[in-house]
């Protein structure tokens, strides 16, 4: 059976909570972590696809913040998000799960996470 796959920081408090509660119901997953293994291109641009580049970017985080005001302004589409997340993969919100049926969420949900591995 396929695994879902959790892509995030390993230190990140909400990517710590969503492990913990998979842990906990049992869900065996797979961990990607962006800061050891880099951004996959070619899951950034599964996830691009099928979320858009605005829920991806983490604006209310602490690397966001300290981006030169130039450089957020320059943030206007799919392609100036792709290059700020491939250079600083900190800006993504976290976690990225992509689920065993191919689908893909971002951020930590319970409601919908409890949903998806029942289903």
């Amino acid at each position: 059976m396929a695994r879902p796959t959790l892509y995030g920081i390993a230190h990140c408090d909400t990517v710590k909570r969503a492990r913990a509660w998979l842990e906990g119901q049992g869900v065996d997953f797979d961990f990607h972590d962006f800061k050891k293994a880099g951004v996959p291109l070619s899951g950034l641009e599964q996830w691009l696809g099928a979320v858009g580049w605005e829920p991806l970017l983490n604006r209310r985080g602490t690397t966001w913040q300290r981006l030169d005001e130039a450089r957020r302004n320059a943030v206007r589409d799919a392609a100036s998000a792709r290059a700020l997340m491939l250079d600083q993969p900190s800006v993504i919100k976290r976690p990225v799960v992509q689920w065993p049926d191919g689908r893909i969420t971002v951020g930590f949900d319970v409601a919908d996470w409890a949903r998806r591995i029942k289903a």
